[in-house]
């Protein structure tokens, strides 16, 4: 029976304590959420009638800042899942160095079966549940799967209604009328990117390799552009529908011009229609995972030929996948570094809103470039000195500046 995600999780502080010599009653502290939010959200259909849907928020950690993290609306969000979700946002924020815990929200709904008005509804009643456990001071949330800038706009103005006080800092992700940042919609496909170029920096490869993107989504095709345009070969790229694959290379560019003018990737010039499992064991170079979580399980992880993977995803490769790859050689630059652009980004947000003053987009990729490079250098440091996987490299990275802020607080 495969793990649940929270216990993946646990799994891998524990391992990555013991491994690099980190005392293991340190662990307590991370094993469990400092708080739970959770209720049911009565909803008024447009119909007239009200629906209950279950809503929750996890609040991690707060020993660096307050939480951080954003909210799913998706049939699948379950406590279980929004708890590994909201620990692992506070080991991200923790890699990155930035001044915020981690949380995570959810709510157990198929959005795709509302209306507008019933959407904007609930992320009202999402934010009367929460009460006064969210704000700029305690815990900012942001978009996630199935929420949108448009839904934070919601959120704020409800918040503020409640509070009778302007507070934009109390959520990131908005539209930038309402205060939002520039550089937000690319920002977790750029920071891949810098990640990816650190990477090729450090192990002395100058060529440009072969790249798969499984997930053709916002930040697949944000990193797409940008590996395609420093001269990298994107052979392969996929949706939840179907995948390419284009030995000759793939521009994205022409890639999202069909599916926003309503065709498919299929319809690209000389595609060969592969499944998103046959994209993952490509013969590539570099492997981009930018989709779901669990897609490199025991089960398929053997089959991976990328000598390199990026997880723009959250959780896509399995502890048990992991240990797999390690043996093969395959260097997996993990979730908590590769995609923290976007939280990154996330927090610039939060101090524009807190100072009103506000930057160019160029600004923005300016200021994150330095600090994902160099949270890759100290995870790729970690990793070294202590003989252990990236992702331990992180997870230690992180860990020992969780640790450093409990002890400073006298709660370890």
């Amino acid at each position: 029976m495969q793990n649940t995600p929270f216990e993946n999780y646990k799994k891998r502080v524990l391992s990555t304590m013991e491994k690099s010599g980190m005392p293991k009653e340190y662990a307590t502290p991370f094993l469990e959420p400092e708080n739970i939010v959770e209720g049911n959200i009565d909803v008024k259909m447009d119909d007239g009638s009200t629906k209950k849907f279950k809503g929750y928020r996890v609040q991690y950690n707060s020993a660096r800042g307050p939480y951080k993290g954003g909210i799913r609306f998706h049939q699948d969000a379950d406590l279980d899942e929004v708890k590994a979700l909201a620990a692992l946002m506070a080991i991200k924020c923790a890699v990155v160095g930035i001044p915020m815990g981690g949380g995570k929200g959810g709510v157990t709904v198929n959005p795709k079966e509302l209306s507008k008005k019933e959407i904007e509804n609930l992320s009202r009643g999402w934010v009367r549940l929460m009460g006064d456990n969210i704000g700029v001071d305690k815990d900012i949330p942001a978009p996630d799967v199935n929420t949108t800038p448009e839904i934070m706009g919601y959120m704020l103005d409800e918040f503020e209604k409640i509070n009778k006080r302007n507070e934009p800092g109390m959520i990131t992700g908005k539209p930038l009328a309402l205060g939002g940042s520039q550089g937000r919609t690319p920002a977790t496909g750029q920071g891949g990117f810098y990640v990816l170029e650190s990477l090729m920096k450090a192990l002395g490869k100058k060529e440009k390799g072969t790249i798969a993107i499984q997930g053709f989504g916002n930040v697949g095709y944000y990193f797409a552009r940008l590996v395609h345009d420093a001269g990298y070969k994107v052979v392969a790229v996929s949706d939840s529908k179907e995948g390419i694959y284009v030995p000759g290379g793939i521009d994205p560019v022409a890639a999202e011009n069909l599916k926003s003018s309503g065709k498919r990737l299929s319809d690209y010039d000389g595609a060969q229609v592969i499944t998103n499992e046959e994209l993952l064991e490509l013969d590539v170079d570099i492997l981009v995972p930018a989709a779901l979580d669990n897609q490199i399980r025991e089960d398929n992880a053997k089959n991976i030929k990328a000598m390199f993977i990026i997880e723009l995803a959250n959780g896509p490769i399995t502890p048990e996948a992991d240990v797999i790859l390690e043996n093969a050689g395959v260097i997996v630059v993990p979730d908590v570094l590769a995609n923290a652009g976007g939280v990154t980004v996330s927090y610039f947000e939060w101090v524009q809103n807190r100072s009103q003053f506000y930057w160019t987009e160029e600004e923005v990729l300016a200021k994150l470039k330095p600090i994902m490079d160099d949270a890759f250098e100290k995870v790729f440091i970690a990793s070294k000195e202590k003989e252990i996987s990236m992702r331990e490299g992180a997870f230690y990275v992180a860990l020992e500046r969780l640790v450093e802020s409990m002890k400073l607080r006298g709660r370890i």
